[in-house]
């Protein structure tokens, strides 16, 4: 139950508007740093959510498929986040970017909340689809010079936090639920924030 309640806390002030708020990128004034890149997926509730969420999914989807899914479906993310950044550095970048990571982390936390359990296929491009999105969004929002060093930083990062929504997903499928649901209300949260207050996730 403490956990539970814990968990509540986080997942509020995760939602709160103060963290709704655009998370600035890092500026082309100085080079980008490997601490840089590791704190850029912390510094918006999207992208903290989104990866976290990640993770549960995986856990809940591998139960009765083995390992694969609880692999399959951050390691997905993290090729796509890698190849997102890659692009975007490039000039190709979605159109759509900010509407794919508001929508990973509704969608991503419905599914959890539903224990929806996808054909694998399908689950993968979809992961595959928001990791390109996240990835884009750090890059844009990243340093002009150092940014081999800085990608390092978030892609390590995205993988810890999957690797806690792996952990959590395996505290019990209610808790995973109640993670999700709150995932979710936390993306709505933001989505209303920004059509109300202007704000930007």
């Amino acid at each position: 139950m403490k956990t539970q309640n814990l968990t509540a806390l986080a997942l509020a002030a995760a939602a709160a508007p103060g963290l709704a708020i655009a998370h600035p990128g890092h500026g082309a004034d100085h080079p980008g740093t490997f601490l840089d890149g590791l704190l850029h997926p912390l510094s918006g509730a999207d992208h903290l959510l989104a990866m976290v969420a990640i993770g549960l999914w995986a856990a809940q989807m591998a139960q009765g498929r083995g390992r694969g899914p609880a692999l399959a479906l951050p390691a997905t993310f993290l090729a796509s986040l890698l190849g997102g950044a890659v692009a975007a550095r490039a000039g190709f970048v979605l159109p759509v970017v900010e509407p794919v990571i508001l929508a990973s982390v509704i969608v991503l936390g419905g599914l959890i909340a539903a224990a929806v359990r996808m054909p694998m296929g399908a689950a993968l491009g979809m992961v595959a689809l928001f990791g390109a999105a996240h990835g884009a969004a750090h890059a844009i929002e990243g340093p002009e010079s150092g940014m081999a060093i800085y990608v390092a930083g978030f892609v390590a990062m995205t993988a810890a936090l999957h690797a806690a929504g792996l952990v959590l997903g395996l505290a019990g499928a209610r808790l995973t639920r109640f993670l999700g649901a709150g995932t979710a209300v936390a993306g709505a949260t933001s989505v209303l924030a920004g059509v109300v207050f202007g704000l930007q996730i």
